[in-house]
């Protein structure tokens, strides 16, 4: 990238509310205002009052609802709702239904755009059809409603305008982030507009056939989490219908005596749940063996870190934080590079391949596993994780049997603290079950399941594949015209 130079008078600083002065919002609000189209020409911001967004509450406190938060959006846009249902709530999915009750939840239109407010050089938009309308929306989406040319102007936030998304995005020392009143500083290409005007309906009839090929290898999507607990269940017999059946109940009896069966003397209703109960003697039903039988070290918390110790653009190590590995893989495009000082110290907190990485905190992160399957990925973890190295053990079998629902609810019961400030610690961990299951077994088990977790991965990027057709389309509409 070439170097940008330009002279800008100090009063110019004082147009904008909030005094930027980054040097993409600043070279990007030089645009002669008569090239281009303002951001309320185009669109309206939908918001609800917070007594409206509690309000829909009401209507869904008896039935079962979708909802989608940032995390459950690809970044293809495309959203993987949860379901939920507040009248069997469970510790799995607690912290949704808190957020909701907070007021984080809004209802959306067919035509409308969603954008994300953190992160949004992801490319997490959403383009509302009428499949989606029935799902609710965490509030961290901005949600936008096009005055004209819905479909383009959503690709076009992919595309010919995504630097002038990025040139209003707020970039401290945190994520980069979206602010509702920093839209109406965007100022979007009067050219474009108008060609996209004038070929509208052409350009609709290149894009809706893939799209349509998009919705038919979407129907093939399985979540890997049914996946794995679907033949896990299969080959070790659980039952998964009275486990369901267990988690509903709220109200229980049990003797003094289970007080005194661990050693902390806990006496939570959610760590003496039955369905907890249940879980652990589905396991001792199959093994009497436990984590710390198979483990190679003592397993370990990683390292705090401050931000000095980031670099921006270089460096050789990855920092393994809980966000890296929400999607219960390592991300490297949402990981920082540490310094080479900050690496040196800390080679203790190294990771190497088959390492399965834990998240020891944090509500909706916690449990979350992710195993290094690069052999030359460099990496420190965080204090907030944990490393798992195993020894006679098939390490993808662990990571997929860590992903069931059945060790990720012992995860849920046993974990400590209040509100959002929950931990699990390594001395809890190793003591969980770990089955145990002859090698070649384990070796079958785990081929069904990757080969199934591949083919999805194939599905995933033939839609990739279409979407960049579509992003073709708009790009060339504006190059040849």
């Amino acid at each position: 990238m070439g170097l940008r130079q330009f002279d800008i008078q100090l009063d110019k600083f004082s147009a904008e509310a909030s005094l930027r002065c980054d040097m993409d919002f600043i070279d990007f609000s030089r645009t002669p205002k008569e090239k281009s189209f303002s951001f309320g020409a185009l669109f309206d911001v939908v918001e609800y009052e917070k007594k409206d967004r509690l309000a829909l509450i009401d209507d869904i406190e008896d039935i079962p609802f979708q909802y989608s938060e940032i995390g459950n959006i690809t970044k293809q846009g495309d959203v993987e709702a949860v379901t939920l249902d507040f009248s069997t709530r469970d510790e799995l999915v607690e912290d949704y239904f808190k957020k909701i009750e907070k007021g984080d939840i809004q209802t959306v239109q067919a035509g409308n755009i969603l954008l994300s407010k953190v992160r949004p050089n992801l490319k997490k938009y959403v383009l509302i059809n009428n499949d989606l309308t029935d799902v609710f929306y965490t509030t961290a989406l901005i949600q936008l409603r096009p005055k004209k040319l819905n479909k383009l102007l959503y690709y076009s936030f992919r595309t010919v305008f995504y630097n002038n998304l990025m040139s209003i995005a707020r970039q401290g020392k945190g994520y980069p982030t979206l602010k509702i009143n920093d839209l109406f500083c965007i100022k979007l290409d009067s050219n474009i507009i108008n060609i996209f005007e004038s070929n509208e309906q052409s350009l609709l009839d290149k894009i809706e056939p893939i799209e349509k090929n998009i919705k038919k290898l979407k129907s093939k999507i399985k979540v890997p989490q049914e996946v794995i607990n679907r033949v896990f269940a299969r080959e070790l017999d659980f039952n998964l219908e009275r486990f369901e059946a267990l988690k509903k109940v709220k109200i229980f009896d049990i003797d003094f005596s289970h007080y005194g069966n661990n050693k902390d003397l806990r006496k939570s209703v959610k760590f003496h749940r039955q369905a907890g109960q249940f879980v652990l003697d589905e396991f001792k039903s199959k093994t009497s063996k436990k984590i710390k039988d198979y483990i190679s070290e003592p397993i370990v918390l990683g390292k705090g870190i401050s931000p000095t110790q980031y670099y921006d653009d270089n460096g050789k190590y990855y920092y393994l934080s809980m966000a890296t590995i929400k999607n219960w893989k390592f991300e490297k495009e949402n990981a920082r590079l540490v310094t080479d000082k900050y690496a040196s110290d800390n080679q203790n907190k190294t990771v190497q391949v088959n390492d399965i990485i834990l998240a020891r905190s944090g509500e909706g992160t916690i449990g979350k596993v992710s195993i290094i399957d690069d052999d030359q990925l460099t990496g420190i973890f965080a204090d907030f994780t944990m490393r798992i190295r195993l020894t006679g053990y098939n390490p993808l079998f662990a990571y997929y049997y860590f992903r069931t629902e059945y060790f990720q609810y012992l995860v849920e019961i046993n974990k400590k603290g209040l509100g959002n400030n929950t931990n699990i610690f390594p001395s809890q961990i190793q003591e969980f079950p770990l089955l145990e299951i002859p090698a070649k077994e384990q070796d079958r088990i785990v081929l069904e399941i990757k080969t199934e977790l591949d083919a999805q991965e194939k599905i995933k990027e033939e839609i990739a594949q279409e979407r960049y057709k579509i992003d073709k389309i708009i790009e060339n509409a504006i190059k040849n015209s």
